[in-house]
C-alpha cells in the first residue's frame, strides 16, 4: 500500500480525504499536535526519509481566510507562505514524485467579472489571497521535469465537517427564519469535497502537465437555489423576502459597526457573483465529477 505524506490531516479536508484515501493509501499526518501514534508526525520531527518513503506530499494545511487576521498578515505568510516553501524545497530533494498544494481561488482574484480561468492575471486583494499566490509563485519557480507538481485551486468548499456561509445559511433555514436576500439574482460556483477528494486521488495516477487547476463543482448555483436545495433537504419550508437592495446594503454597513447579522463582507460572500471554470482540470483528469453540483449540496445538507 503506498504512503502518502498529508499535512493539515485533521482540518475539514483532511479528515475528508482521511475517510476517502484509508482504504487505498496509507496516510501519514503532519500536525502541530500529533496525536501519539504512528499516523502521525509533528513537523519538527520530519525527516528526508519521511519524504523518500511516500509516493506524494499533499499539502492541505494553511491559515484560512479570515477578516479579523487581515490586519496582521505575518501569520497568514508564516502559514501560507514559509511553510508551503519549506515542505516544497524538502520535497525538491527527496525521492518522492508528486507534490499537491492547495492554494485557493481567492490567490487569483477576489472579484470575478466572468468565469474565473486559469488564464487570469492574479491579482489578489486581501492577505490571505496574497499569501497563498506568494507560495504558488515561489513553486512554479523551482519546478523540476523529474516531478509532478499540482497546484489547486478549489473554490468555496462544503461536505461533512464545514464552517462558514454556507452552513450558516443552513442553521436558518433549519429553524425557519425568513431568508430576506431573494432580490439578489447571482452564480456562485460551489465544489463538494468528494468531489475535491477525487480530484487529488486521480492526480495521484494522472499524467498530468504540472501547474495551476481551479477546480469546482460543473454548475454554478445562484443562492436562492442553494436555499431550495436546502429545504428540499430539510423537508421545510422558509419565507423568502425581496427586500429592496439599497435597504440590505444599508443594513451591512450598519453591521460594519454594530453587531448585526448581516455585513458589507458577509452580505458580499451571500449575493456576489463569483463562476470558477474548471475545463483545465476535468480535462487533464479526462473524466467526470463523481457528484453533481446539486448531489454534492444534498449531501452536504444531509451530512450537517
Amino acid at each position: 500500500m503506498d504512503k502518502l505524506l498529508v499535512t493539515g490531516i485533521t482540518g475539514f479536508v483532511g479528515t475528508n480525504l482521511r475517510e476517502y484515501l484509508s482504504d487505498r493509501f496509507e496516510l501519514i499526518g503532519l500536525t502541530r499536535t500529533p496525536e501519539g501514534t504512528s499516523s502521525f508526525k509533528s513537523y519538527k520531527e520530519l525527516t528526508p526519509d519521511d519524504f523518500d518513503s511516500v509516493k506524494a506530499v499533499i499539502h492541505l494545511a494553511g491559515k484560512s481566510l479570515d477578516p479579523l487576521c487581515e490586519k496582521n498578515p505575518q501569520g497568514y505568510i508564516e502559514a501560507n507562505t514559509v511553510l508551503t516553501q519549506e515542505l516544497f524545497d524538502a520535497f525538491l530533494k527527496s525521492d518522492c514524485k508528486v507534490f499537491i498544494l492547495m492554494s485557493s481561488v481567492k490567490a487569483a482574484a477576489d472579484v470575478v467579472p466572468d468565469a474565473l480561468t486559469e488564464a487570469v492575471i492574479p491579482n489578489p486583494k486581501t492577505a490571505f489571497g496574497k499569501s497563498k499566490l506568494a507560495a504558488e509563485q515561489y513553486i512554479l519557480s523551482k519546478l523540476n521535469p523529474q516531478k509532478s507538481v499540482y497546484i489547486l485551486r478549489p473554490c468555496a468548499i462544503h461536505g461533512p465537517g464545514m464552517h462558514g456561509n454556507f452552513k450558516m445559511l443552513y442553521k436558518l433555514v433549519q429553524k425557519g427564519i425568513p431568508y430576506p436576500l431573494g432580490a439578489f439574482d447571482n452564480q456562485r460556483s460551489f465544489l463538494s469535497v468528494t468531489n475535491l477528494c477525487f480530484a487529488i486521488e486521480e492526480f495521484l495516477a494522472a499524467n498530468a502537465n504540472s501547474g495551476i487547476y481551479h477546480i469546482a463543482d460543473d454548475m454554478p448555483i445562484s443562492t436562492n437555489r442553494l436555499i431550495a436545495l436546502m429545504e428540499q433537504g430539510l423537508g421545510k419550508k422558509v419565507k423568502v423576502l425581496r427586500v429592496p437592495k439599497n435597504l440590505i446594503r444599508a443594513a451591512a454597513k450598519m453591521g460594519d459597526f454594530i453587531p448585526l447579522p448581516l455585513s458589507t463582507k458577509s452580505l458580499s460572500k451571500l449575493t456576489e457573483n463569483y463562476v470558477v471554470s474548471n475545463k483545465k482540470i476535468k480535462l487533464a483528469l479526462g473524466k467526470e465529477f463523481p457528484l453533481s453540483t446539486e448531489e454534492g449540496i444534498l449531501k452536504t445538507i444531509d451530512s450537517l
